[in-house]
């Protein structure tokens, strides 16, 4: 690293020390060497504001076989020996990164007349010396169309005192039942069926080159169905029978290792050529665990409180972790509202309308769209767990105390379908009153705006509504 490139990016260079100082405070920064500031070069190679940002062009061996995903390259040129037919198969899909992620209109032919759909531009990479006639190409180079120039979102560090948001990260919810002792009541919503329609039970492969060859998954037979109840209760205590610490309660696993062989014997029905052994597949084991513990809620007399179950490594986000590129539309936020640099639109007008509504209220504290940010609501539909992921997160002030603002999660939505409803409902009746059971992370709320243009006035409603007092049966 020549001393004339460290005089011209010496801001970039003083950044990432200010970085690496935060990433890791034990370190000192002074001790960096020339070979850590080109790997943090290389790491960044096109990213605006970083060292890489001006690289157009590396020459390097072994450089492109592994752990580089540059989209810009779109020349190959092999000078060496290749030992293995997959080495040249990665060598070639480093140049088959696209550049350009925006669809186009395009016009493809079908039995019925031609069809207009959005589609990807074609594009091409020229590869020389590089043995790899494995699949045959549809068409030839032409000059690589430069793509749109993306913007750089990012947690602004002057904005961080004001305007950070920290947010609770969780897998799921449980209920705080304080018996000792465990029992199940099982029902038709107990019952989890096995076939083969869900997860084949025999393969037959037949590659492009070699014998074909027939899959089953009998191995699994071997298991004893003894195992298959230890599995069960292990995963229900895991997951949903935790204390406050995280720490699970041992003393609880004879209980639900009865209840996992009695719910097996019981509520376990077997279609076609399925064996209870499919039950320690994670699809299937999640499932189950499921049933299991609402079984055992449903057997629990008296008032459940709901909990959220934290993740077990990062139970706790926030906003200054954001960083990254996107060709989207966005909307440039306000220095005393947002601490994230841009709005990233999912439309073409209304989380722009939504933003500029937020900033021009009075109530609104600081807010922040949800794009990137890893605040996710998870929730189940037709039987699969999915995450949910809420447009903007808003502090407003609801006349509490001023370090005890009203969270507003807040979803702009179009046209009301099955998923929508789900998602939405999940968030008012389950995420929301978990969060706010634990009572850790403040007073949460949520909205479902059908409207930008008439925000504030559903904002200010739900408002109202959150500081009048709940029904006595729902306290």
């Amino acid at each position: 690293m020549s001393p004339e490139f460290k005089k011209i990016a010496s801001r970039e260079i003083d950044e990432f020390k200010a970085e690496y100082r935060q990433r890791f405070p034990g370190r000192d920064v002074e001790n960096l060497t020339d070979e850590d500031l080109l790997r943090e070069v290389m790491n960044t190679v096109g990213k605006t504001g970083k060292l890489g940002e001006n690289i157009r062009c590396v020459v390097s061996v072994s450089m492109l076989t592994e752990g580089w995903d540059a989209n810009t390259v779109t020349h190959i040129l092999g000078i060496r020996a290749f030992g293995t037919q997959l080495l040249c198969e990665q060598v070639v899909g480093r140049a088959l990164r696209r550049m350009s992620y925006t669809a186009e209109p395009r016009s493809i032919d079908v039995p019925g007349g031609p069809v207009e759909v959005e589609a990807f531009p074609v594009e091409y990479a020229e590869v020389y010396g590089v043995p790899f006639s494995f699949i045959p190409t549809s068409g030839g180079p032409t000059d690589p169309k430069p793509g749109p120039i993306p913007t750089h979102v990012r947690a602004l560090p002057e904005r961080e005192e004001r305007c950070e948001i920290t947010f609770p990260r969780i897998d799921g919810y449980r209920y705080d039942l304080p018996a000792e002792r465990l029992d199940a009541r099982f029902s038709k919503r107990s019952e989890l069926t096995l076939s083969t329609a869900d997860l084949p039970t025999k393969v037959q492969v037949d590659p492009i080159v070699g014998e074909s060859s027939i899959h089953t998954l009998d191995e699994l037979k071997k298991v004893r169905e003894r195992e298959i109840d230890f599995r069960l209760a292990r995963a229900v205590l895991e997951r949903y029978f935790r204390d406050r610490d995280g720490n699970v309660r041992p003393w609880l696993f004879p209980d639900l290792l009865q209840i996992a062989r009695d719910w097996r014997q019981q509520c376990l029905i077997r279609k076609d050529n399925t064996f209870p052994q499919l039950l320690i597949l994670i699809e299937h084991l999640s499932d189950a665990t499921d049933r299991i513990y609402k079984a055992i809620v449903a057997a629990e007399p008296g008032q459940k409180r709901l909990l959220p179950i934290p993740k077990p490594y990062d139970p706790i986000g926030s906003t200054r972790w954001v960083r990254f590129d996107t060709v989207r539309p966005t909307y440039k936020t306000a220095a005393d509202r947002c601490h994230v640099s841009h709005v990233v639109a999912d439309t073409g007008s209304w989380e722009q309308k939504m933003a500029q509504t937020l900033e021009d209220m009075p109530e609104v504290i600081r807010y922040v769209k949800n794009h990137n940010l890893g605040f996710l609501i998870p929730y189940t539909i037709n039987g699969q767990q999915k995450n949910y992921v809420p447009d903007f997160i808003v502090h407003i002030d609801d006349g509490h105390a001023p370090d005890d603002p009203l969270q507003l999660i807040v979803e702009v939505s179009g046209q009301a379908n099955k998923k929508k409803e789900a998602k939405a409902s999940t968030a008012e009746a389950l995420w929301v009153p978990a969060v706010n059971n634990a009572g850790e992370w403040g007073r949460w709320a949520f909205i479902e705006i059908k409207d930008p243009w008439d925000a504030a006035t559903a904002i200010r409603q739900r408002m109202s509504e959150v500081a009048e007092p709940a029904p006595r049966s729902l306290q």
